[in-house]
């Protein structure tokens, strides 16, 4: 099988044998040019990457009833379980189930003078009856954080920039989150978006998916691929955060989800690379041979991008949760 997206083998990075700068061209090109790539030599162990498809069957397979336990209108944070239909992308429904995950943590008592985003900070819903799901999610969590975290280090350097350029916004206080997320069969009404075509936020986002196929990644020069799933790899991809910090020579690239067939159920684990809500991205000093081929920050009237990273997710979350936003955010 031929991937369509590049592939970059992340144990070069640590490998003292090998052509350090060979690898660094090779990640900078596929940032610039897709914006998209896999990601193999991540060292995550299998045993945790099938454990996190396994729980997420035993809990998608839960009764109805005990999925809405911890549904997400339960939480101003945004955690939980969103049922089929009930997450917007571009005012559109995604005909997707899922749960929201973020950094283990205690509400805030927020003050009317606060900035709103710090109500974002707050404790995860788990299932009682599923407390493996607990445990699987936050070692897997860990692990791509570390695999995020170790992309962006050499992507700083791919830059011209120190390893640890970034390192300042994803401290104990990173804003970071993942998704378990199932797919059904296409919808009855001829729909077949599982998700809208959208880009993502954060600085990256690291993607598991199971065996089917149906994320699709917008080409440069239009058009759209299929991110072919490759057995043991991650897909990677820019986020807008990136794309503000590097004045467009990183790009966040628009992608989707096509729905699987009636009867096939499509299983992933995104996980996003958010720093510190509080952080406000200021470009970075590109060499002058990369910043001759920056292509300044994307305008969307619809989606215009905020280098203050907290109003950016909260704007986010808001467009994509109407039920959660009008119990708590409509005041």
């Amino acid at each position: 099988m031929t991937a369509a997206l590049p592939m970059i083998d992340l144990s070069r990075f640590r490998d003292p044998a090998v052509d350090r700068d060979a690898f660094l061209a090779d990640l900078r090109r596929a940032a610039h040019e897709v914006g998209f790539f896999y990601v193999v030599g991540h060292g995550v162990p299998p045993e945790l990457t099938g454990g996190i498809l396994d729980v997420a069957k035993e809990f998608f397979a839960l009764p109805v009833e005990r999925r809405l336990a911890i549904e997400n209108v339960n939480s101003p944070q945004f955690r939980g379980y969103t049922r089929t239909g009930n997450e917007y992308t571009a005012g559109a429904r995604d005909w997707r189930e899922q749960i929201d995950v973020g950094p283990e943590r205690a509400a805030l008592d927020v003050g009317p003078d606060e900035p709103a985003w710090r109500r974002l900070i707050g404790p995860n819903q788990w299932p009682a009856e599923l407390p493996r799901l607990r445990e699987i999610t936050l070692a897997w969590q860990a692990e791509a954080l570390r695999v995020s975290r170790e992309v962006l280090r050499a992507l700083s350097l791919a830059l011209g920039q120190d390893e640890g350029y970034f390192d300042t916004w994803f401290d104990d206080e990173a804003a970071t989150h993942a998704k378990i997320v199932r797919y059904p069969g296409r919808a009855d009404d001829g729909s077949d978006q599982g998700v809208g075509a959208h880009k993502d936020y954060g600085f990256l986002a690291v993607l598991q998916q199971d065996e089917v196929g149906g994320l699709q990644v917008e080409l440069p020069g239009g058009g759209w691929v299929d991110a072919t799933p490759v057995p043991g790899s991650f897909v990677v991809n820019i986020g807008e955060m990136l794309e503000i910090a590097t004045r467009g020579y990183l790009v966040a690239t628009k992608h989707r989800v096509v729905s699987p067939p009636h009867g096939v159920d499509r299983y992933s684990v995104p996980f996003f690379l958010g720093p510190r809500l509080d952080a406000v991205v200021e470009p970075l000093e590109l060499p002058a041979e990369l910043a001759a081929s920056a292509r300044g920050v994307s305008q969307d009237a619809d989606n215009p991008l905020l280098a203050a990273y907290g109003e950016n997710a909260l704007l986010g979350w808001l467009r994509s949760h109407p039920r959660v936003a009008q119990r708590w955010w409509s005041a």
